[in-house]
């Protein structure tokens, strides 16, 4: 038994050590600064919005550049209601957008499916019709060039049908009236969250970012500061 208890003991102290590792290397990095792009012009305004575990983008819904209810459309919501002004995005594990409505929903295998690449991916976006700004949404404003960035990026992260449209999951239970979900790309895991991505859509788009996140309190640091 002396030998089980010696590899049981190593065991845990390497996940021990590795997730002290991972989590000061969270700090660190999250910490550190992408510097915002210098002499831009304020055209399109938006919003970074975070709860203690997630980030959102919010965006205007019509600019000149783009109108996200051509391909985020009105009709993939409860109500289709078309008198908003603002739609926001946020990237996640598919399982664990359309399994756990509450924390009290999350089960195991989600949570270890979602770490280790196990699962694929999915975007919610959430119609608004006014934004309040406050200590957790913060107001930012792009140029024409910066936001059509973070336009591609947002486009880059979505599937699409043969026409270029986003593929709404119709088998997904809303949050609300007003909500969607969408198949994305890409998997999340330990080391690319929710908040890993949209801080790279601030990065992809000039704004100020954290070298890497995998929490929303790095994004909340950079904009706190």
């Amino acid at each position: 038994m002396r030998p089980f208890f010696k590899y049981t003991g190593y065991t845990l102290l390497t996940i021990v050590l590795l997730l002290l590792l991972y989590l000061g290397s969270a700090w660190v990095l999250s910490h550190l600064s992408v510097k915002a792009e210098a002499n831009t012009a304020h055209q399109v305004p938006i919003y970074i919005k975070t709860n203690p575990v997630h980030t959102d983008l919010i965006l205007p819904v019509k600019t000149e550049l783009k109108d996200w209810s051509e391909s985020i459309l009105y009709t993939n919501t409860r109500t289709c209601d078309t008198t908003f002004s603002y739609i926001a995005f946020g990237w996640g594990d598919k399982g664990f957008y359309l399994e756990t409505p509450t924390w009290a929903d999350l089960k195991a295998s989600t949570a270890f499916k979602a770490a280790f690449w196990l699962s694929s991916s999915a975007v919610h976006t959430n119609y608004l019709k006014k934004v309040k700004e406050g200590k957790n949404c913060v107001k930012v404003e792009l140029s024409n060039e910066q936001y059509q960035r973070l336009i591609t990026f947002i486009q880059n992260s979505l599937q699409t049908t043969a026409n270029g449209q986003p593929i709404a999951i119709s088998a997904a239970k809303p949050y609300g009236d007003h909500d969607a979900f969408y198949e994305a790309k890409g998997k999340y895991s330990l080391f690319h969250t929710c908040n890993t991505w949209a801080n790279n859509a601030l990065k992809s788009c000039g704004q100020k970012a954290c070298w890497w996140t995998p929490f929303a309190n790095g994004i909340e640091y950079q904009y706190g500061k």
